[in-house]
């Protein structure tokens, strides 16, 4: 995949990616710290922080990176990021925010407003997903980009309007209500335009989805987070955030068989460390990749 070697540290401090005829970047949508045992679930931690490192409170740094997609004279958003101003001191604390969003800011450098986001692909509506969708202003709150079409499983928002006694606590009403006119749902799969599709897998929320970027038959694929950072390679390394475990399990062996089959390479929304990844046919050596180049709240244990 000579195109996705092409890497290009884009506007300024951005992260891009030249695919074919799309150009990637990686906006700042904000930085957490998620609690290790809750990303690696039931793998003990002498294995999984030789991979990815934890802080003193056994808090693992997590971006929110928003992808901007720009692909046939559009700006697509694949997700929003924490937004600014949704987090209590508490919840700052328990989830260690260390940043919160800089997409508008970002979207400056491009010489761009919110309101030229075309469409945004949600891979779910988690608060760390959908919190930048919407913000408080003149005492109520609103669309962040109101001219964008948001793309949402039917299973996913169908849910975050009437959550369940768990998923209640990460499906915020001021991340959806604002935004409720300009979804549009789909059952197990869409394209949005050619070469994007949106795949229905379950797993991580009943409704996630995965996005498969195509192009000269070429492929990028966001695992979401059924495959949130590279240290999730192992099918049996899925998250205690899991709603449905074995599903994801299921999903992340079914499509990273064909990843590995068929060249694709990875990109991630929430790894501290790298963009993209590609491994070869047998998913043990990378071969291609780029790293983020932001600087890291906590410092790798291994080189990256």
């Amino acid at each position: 995949m000579n195109s996705v070697n092409t890497i290009i540290l884009g506007v300024k401090s951005l992260d891009k990616l030249i695919f074919h005829d799309m150009k990637l970047y990686w906006l700042e949508g904000g930085v957490v710290s998620f609690d290790g045992g809750a990303i690696f679930g039931v793998v003990p931690k002498p294995l999984w922080s030789k991979r990815y490192p934890a802080n003193e409170f056994n808090q693992i740094e997590q971006a929110t990176d928003p992808i901007l997609i720009q692909y046939c004279n559009k700006n697509y958003l694949i997700d929003t990021g924490i937004g600014n101003g949704k987090f209590t001191d508490k919840k700052k604390r328990n989830f260690g925010v260390r940043e919160e969003s800089k997409v508008k800011e970002n979207l400056t450098e491009f010489e761009l407003t919110e309101e030229e986001i075309d469409v945004v692909l949600m891979t779910h509506m988690h608060f760390d997903h959908a919190s930048g969708l919407t913000r408080f202003e003149n005492g109520k709150f609103v669309s962040v980009f109101p001219n964008a079409e948001i793309y949402v499983n039917e299973k996913e928002w169908d849910e975050v309007r009437d959550p369940n006694s768990r998923s209640k606590s990460t499906y915020w009403k001021e991340n959806w209500k604002a935004i409720h006119d300009q979804v549009i749902t789909y059952k197990e799969k869409c394209e949005p335009a050619k070469g994007i599709e949106m795949i229905h897998t379950g797993g991580h929320s009943d409704g996630h989805a995965i996005i498969r970027l195509t192009q000269n038959n070429e492929t990028l694929i966001h695992m979401a987070d059924i495959m949130s950072t590279h240290a999730h390679q192992n099918p049996l390394w899925v998250m205690a955030y899991d709603d449905y475990p074995m599903d994801a399990l299921f999903a992340k062996e079914k499509w990273m068989k064909e990843a590995y089959e068929n060249n694709y390479a990875f990109i991630f929304y929430h790894d501290a460390y790298y963009r993209m990844i590609k491994w070869d046919n047998e998913g043990k050596e990378i071969v291609s990749s780029l790293g983020r180049s932001k600087e890291k709240y906590i410092d790798p244990i291994n080189s990256y």
